[in-house]
């Protein structure tokens, strides 16, 4: 095993670190005997009991007495103390001598040690492999439950059925920190020069009043001081090392940094060659393999402790009081704090989710504002549901249904008539505009805001590194082809045998999208049956909301079916995109995305198209109906179907969003974490407290018991925001109140994911993005099509331009005065056939000789009856000539705003090109130094190695050094080359500027 290369620390660091020097008093400490790592030998070696590992000092035991609950008791269950203190100690963030820290976990267990052999042997090369990369590594295991049996030879086997965890921490030393962050061009903090503040114009000293205002929801000054300034940064090197700003190597690297150059060890390092009794490949290669075999069944960094009122101060306890609870819901996300901890892609989810709820606010305040005034006049300025409300305009309508129904009065439907004045007024009309001209700046400000986190978070220069193939693509594919960038033969799939894997895979697809068509289908004609047995129920409330109570039932049913086709079409998507073998991560998890999203949009979404677009167009007309499977098909009121379709957006979105996805985000990942926890309470419910404490779990075991995120945790939190968006953007001309309530879910929404990442997951792996991936085209598309669904709601399903023909073409006083009876048509009753013939036609107790029907067409006395009228081809001429006016007019708006706000704003073009300047600068300072210091160290060697007669023989041109200058450069170059080197921050050579370094640095640099 290689020997282990510790950080660089001074000698007082190290005993402070490792506990030996007290820090208030400076006297010597409790001494902390360490242990090193054990051999890879076998099994029985590499298992260690806890106990074996070093204990803590004085300071780290003082604590242990504080114990509290575990993380599930912080949720809602109550559960013993199981855990031991946050110290820098072998149960802490550090291995077993307190000093380096633990950057990455592997766990594996065993059940039977006599089937491991071939995984323990893979084990075993792939952790020799770490070892030589110059990873150092520490074994421990931990026996959960009391599987351990005391045989008659006295040795302890394993019972039947029991398991055991073994835990491998990892630890990345300077050597090898410093190496892949060269390779991989990690940018980190240079040692910068102030940059003087501008001084403050009146906009900058307006702006700043008004962000006064904002002090509410800010964070604490601490949060916010971390991350302000920005430090200029520029990619590392070694040879610049002291360039860069190291106040104390060990806090250099971030523990986010850490963790990914070692996880990109991980996912590089070698282990097998040739195939395996658990899979075919010829080679072996990274974490993810060794997982998908089994080798290990986790593989996590650490969290920084935990988060309660009695843990020490870390990042995940500030997270947790400054994020996660729900008493900081109008503040402030800490995205900087949460990208340091989390990562760049995880910070960007929540950096897009905040900024996506901070848009809704005007968009929620102008659609309650809009619906407001429905309610306003809906009393004064609602001319149509007036006279249908009047007793004086009490027209008799047509059946409903054939046979059973009987004729009805128009003012049945006064209810639905006031109802639709709420979401069908000219109110409406500007707001569908208004939000088209929101999704687009909405996208446009996102775009703003993603470039100002690339230049803050250091992801301007970001390249997506190369991929290696899908383990589960190595393990299915025969074939091999070379890799041109990495030089390497790899797996591959000819295009040929692709071909019936797509086909097959669009098949299916096709074939859920008509599952989810035929679940709208049942839908319907439960619609129909249900209001037609509904009409025909004697009691008058009923029969008068049939419409009503049909409507809601029919949302909730769909509701339903859409929540259980959801779980269906997700493991339908994974196994069509397994199926078409995608060769990496990326491609898989595109593929992916086209699959649900797809799914996911005729799920939620066909019902609603359907109440827009087709229910009540091709009804056909009395005496000559249109049926499907011998039902006739449902008509809409008289007074349209918006009032339909709001409903089903409210229950779908509201039930979908509020109700389901919240509680899933709640109660499922707190569930499986205590589950967990009180699988290990049952094992030690034979122990004291006091043993409890002594026995308890060390911070890779608490973690180890957490849920893992998964390979796309990301991914469903991402596709709920789009079906949202989907809601607000599609069908907001129909539904003013759906920015509101994504407001509202949206608050909680951030909440609780918060709580999710912060106390029930692990710690992800670290990951890298520079921005929200091909969720921005998906979000970009929907927001294109959204300007035709708004413009055919407008234009085909209210009564917009209806009403706006009649009132300039047929109104004699520019009113809406007499449009009912304009917009109902004339019906002789002796023309209906036997089928829709009613069977009590004196259901109003009168004889009737005409009854009405919702369509312009022309009387039964005209020259051509029943066929449809002029105003009906003016009408819809209108509504033609409305759409395509509308789309052209919102899409030029958008293009101009597109035009008028640039990406990126003029003042970060001005801090981008002044931080490559001075990193630019500084450069060139440092190598100019450095060339001096070459000049002059050459300059003293030529004098030391020079013959005696030509030292005293000067060149008449060249004058003499002063012997006081030699004097101090020799006797400093001396302390350097024999090993007492100054402080760290002690100059190379007195100079102006000159970067800081130690006598490593100096050697390595000449």
């Amino acid at each position: 095993m290689a020997s282990p290369v510790h950080d660089p620390l001074t000698a007082i660091e190290m005993e402070e670190r490792a506990g030996l020097i007290n820090h208030a008093t400076g006297s010597p400490a409790r001494s902390i005997p360490s242990s090193s790592p054990s051999s890879t030998a076998g099994l029985d070696n590499m298992a260690r009991s806890p106990t074996a590992s070093s204990r803590m000092g004085s300071d780290e035991a003082e604590v242990t007495s504080e114990v509290t609950s575990i993380d599930a008791s912080e949720v809602f269950f109550s559960a013993p103390d199981l855990r031991l203190p946050e110290s820098s100690g072998p149960h802490g963030l550090y291995m077993s001598d307190g000093i380096r820290r633990i950057d990455y976990v592997l766990s594996y267990s065993i059940t039977d040690p006599n089937i491991e052999a071939e995984r323990q042997r893979l084990r075993n090369e792939f952790e020799k492999n770490l070892e030589e990369e110059g990873l150092e590594l520490e074994r421990d295991w931990v026996d959960p439950r009391p599987v351990l049996d005391n045989e008659s030879d006295g040795e302890n086997q394993l019972k039947e059925g029991s398991k055991r965890t073994y835990f491998v921490r990892i630890h990345a030393p300077w050597e090898v920190l410093t190496r892949h962050a060269e390779i991989s061009q990690v940018r980190m903090p240079i040692k910068s020069p102030a940059v003087p503040v501008p001084a403050q114009g009146v906009l900058q000293k307006v702006t700043a009043c008004l962000e006064r205002l904002l002090d509410p929801f800010r964070l604490s000054e601490e949060v916010e001081a971390r991350f302000k300034p920005k430090k200029f940064t520029c990619p590392f090197n070694r040879e610049r090392e002291t360039m860069f700003d190291i106040k104390e190597p060990a806090s250099f690297f971030r523990p986010h940094v850490r963790s990914r150059i070692a996880y990109s060890i991980l996912l590089r390092n070698k282990f097998g060659h040739g195939a395996t009794e658990f899979d075919n490949a010829s080679d072996l290669n990274g974490i993810a393999k060794a997982l998908a075999l089994g080798m290990y069944d986790g593989a996590y960094p650490l969290h920084d402790g935990d988060y309660d009122q009695k843990a020490i101060k870390n990042d995940r306890k500030v997270l947790y009081e400054q994020w996660a609870r729900f008493r900081c819901f109008l503040r402030y996300q800490p995205v900087d704090l949460i990208r340091d901890y989390f990562g760049s892609k995880i910070g960007f989810y929540f950096a897009w989710l905040g900024f996506y709820t901070w848009m809704l606010f005007p968009a929620a305040i102008l659609g309650l504002v809009v619906f407001i005034y429905g309610i306003v006049t809906m009393w004064w300025e609602n001319q149509v549901s007036d006279e249908i409300c009047n007793d004086y305009f009490n027209l008799t309508m047509c059946p409903l249904c054939d046979k059973f129904c009987g004729y009805w009065s128009l003012g049945e439907s006064c209810q639905s008539a006031m109802a639709s004045h709420l979401f069908d007024n000219p109110a409406t009309v500007f707001f569908a505009i208004f939000m088209s001209l929101w999704s687009t700046m909405f996208l446009e400000l996102w775009k703003r805001r993603r470039h100002a986190l690339q230049y803050l978070w250091d992801l301007q220069t970001f390249r997506q590194e190369e991929e290696r193939p899908r383990p589960q693509f190595e393990a299915q594919v025969r074939h091999t082809k070379r890799n041109w960038i990495t030089q390497e033969d790899e797996p591959w799939l000819p295009f040929i045998y692709r071909i019936p894997r797509y086909m097959l895979s669009a098949v299916l697809v096709l074939f859920a999208i008509a599952l989810a068509v035929g679940a709208v289908f049942g839908v319907i004609m439960y619609r129909i049956s249900v209001q037609a047995s509904l009409a025909l129920n004697r009691n008058e409330l009923i029969a008068t909301n049939a419409n009503l109570v049909t409507t809601a039932t029919a949302a909730t049913i769909n509701l339903t079916i859409i929540l259980v086709l959801n779980m269906i079409y997700s493991h339908i998507a994974e196994f069509l995109t397994e199926l078409e073998q995608p060769r990496t991560e990326t491609e898989f998890d595109d593929s992916f995305t086209f699959k649900m999203f797809l799914l996911q949009f005729v799920n939620y979404y066909s019902a609603i198209f359907y109440i827009a677009f087709f229910k009540g167009r091709l009804i056909g007309r009395p005496g000559k109906y249109e049926y499907t499977l011998g039902y006739r098909q449902e008509e809409c009121s008289p007074s349209g179907c918006l009032v339909e379709l709001c409903m089903q957006l409210g229950i779908t979105m509201a039930g979908s969003q509020l109700i389901a996805n919240n509680l899933r985000e709640i109660f499922l990942p707190k569930i499986l974490v205590w589950l967990n926890f009180r699988w290990l309470i049952k094992a030690m419910a034979g122990k004291s407290e006091e043993e409890r404490k002594k026995t308890g779990l060390s911070r890779w075991e608490l973690d180890y018991l957490h849920v893992d995120i998964g390979p796309r945790g990301l991914f469903f939190e991402y596709l709920e925001m789009v079906i949202q968006f989907g809601f607000v953007s599609l069908f907001v001309a129909a539904f003013p109140l759906a920015p509101l309530l994504a407001l509202i879910n949206n608050i909680l929404e951030i909440r609780l994911d918060a709580q999710k990442f912060v106390c029930s997951l692990r710690r992800p792996m670290v990951g890298r993005a520079a921005d929200i991936g091909v969720w921005y085209y998906i979000l970009e598309a929907i927001s294109t099509i959204s300007v035709c669904t708004n413009a055919f709601v407008i234009a085909f399903t209210s009564e917009f331009i209806p009403r706006l023909v009649y009132t300039r073409v047929y109104s004699p006083d520019g009113s809406l005065n007499g449009y009912l009876n304009f917009s109902l048509s004339y019906f002789e009753v002796k023309d209906f056939s036997e089928k829709n013939t009613p069977r009590n036609p004196f259901h109003l107790g009168n004889n009737v000789t005409f009854c009405r029907y919702r369509d312009l067409r022309e009387p039964p006395w005209s020259e051509y009856p029943y066929e449809y009228s002029n105003a009906f081809w003016h009408v819809l001429a209108a509504r033609l000539a409305f759409v395509v006016v509308f789309q052209n007019i919102t899409f030029l708006l958008t293009r101009f705003l597109d035009l008028l706000i640039p990406d990126t704003s003029y003042d970060l073009q001005d801090a981008i090109k002044m931080e490559e300047q001075l990193v630019s600068r500084a450069i060139l300072d440092f190598e100019l130094q450095r060339t001096k210091q070459r000049q002059r160290h050459n300059r003293f060697r030529r004098q030391q190695t020079a013959p005696p007669d030509e030292e005293e023989q000067h060149s008449p041109t060249t004058p003499a050094t002063p012997d006081h200058h030699v004097d101090s450069w020799e006797a400093n170059l001396h302390k350097r080359v024999s090993g007492i080197s100054p402080s760290r921050s002690q100059n190379l050579t007195p100079g102006r500027g000159q970067p800081s370094g130690t006598s490593s640095d100096y050697e390595s640099t000449v």
